[in-house]
């Protein structure tokens, strides 16, 4: 039996998974999906205020402390690859695979800001300008989700003990599904040159667990999904 943690991206909560738990759990496996400090229905305007990236690291070692998880699965979607990495090197060695999908792949004195495009950095700006520490969601989506700490996209990932680096399974899923606005198309890239990520590659939008569960349940079962080619272009796309 496998241990997954699945942690959301910006504004949203553990029911953006909400259709890949029951799958995994079908398999036989234990499955916790976060919602992040500052994410919460309750959380107050100190505790959003506050709430940087090292608190939704915290966030994910206080499970595995809860749940005595030893090897885990760490999924990440979007700004939870910021957290997954984050949390990955604080574990102690709790964590044996990495999934970060559709999500940032940070280095030393990264953050979600500096690691994502202009287009973003601007939305952020826009949606922060009436709190000043909290980034309102975009128009339109899903009605659960709530303004994002501002803290948490700004804050750098800055490693303390390299332990990322040495988990053995670390995995990036690319969705092609928005090559127009993405921000990901340099992260698939550079870990396509790195033998030691697996880069695959689905043909959804963002939020691809919304779109394709199944897809993205199979993937995190192991079973078989696309693997991006050599020269990231992804297996759908017949353009000369």
């Amino acid at each position: 039996m496998a241990t997954f943690v699945l942690v959301p991206g910006g504004w949203h909560g553990s029911w953006s998974f909400e259709a890949v738990v029951p799958l995994l759990e079908r398999a036989g496996h234990a499955v916790h999906a976060l919602t992040l400090t500052g994410l919460r229905p309750d959380d107050g305007i100190a505790t959003v205020a506050s709430a940087n990236l090292d608190t939704h690291a915290d966030d994910v070692l206080r499970l595995l402390d809860r749940t005595h998880a030893r090897e885990a699965t760490l999924v990440g979607h979007s700004y939870g690859g910021m957290v997954i990495a984050a949390a990955a090197d604080r574990a102690g060695g709790r964590v044996s695979r990495l999934v970060h999908l559709d999500a940032y792949v940070p280095r030393e004195g990264d953050s979600c800001w500096s690691s994502t495009t202009g287009r973003y950095r601007a939305a952020f700006a826009a949606g922060a300008a009436d709190t000043g520490y909290a980034v309102r969601p975009p128009a339109g989506g899903d009605s659960r989700r709530r303004p994002h700490p501002l803290a948490s996209f700004v804050q750098a990932f800055q490693p303390r003990t390299g332990a990322p680096a040495r988990v053995s399974r670390r995995e990036f899923v690319y969705c092609s599904g928005w090559e127009d606005r993405t921000p990901f198309a340099g992260v698939r890239d550079r870990l396509l040159a790195d033998p030691e990520w697996q880069v695959h590659a689905l043909a959804t939008g963002h939020d691809a667990m919304h779109e394709a569960p199944g897809a993205v349940a199979a993937l995190l079962l192991g079973d078989s999904v696309p693997t991006a080619p050599a020269h990231g272009r992804h297996p759908r796309d017949r353009r000369g």
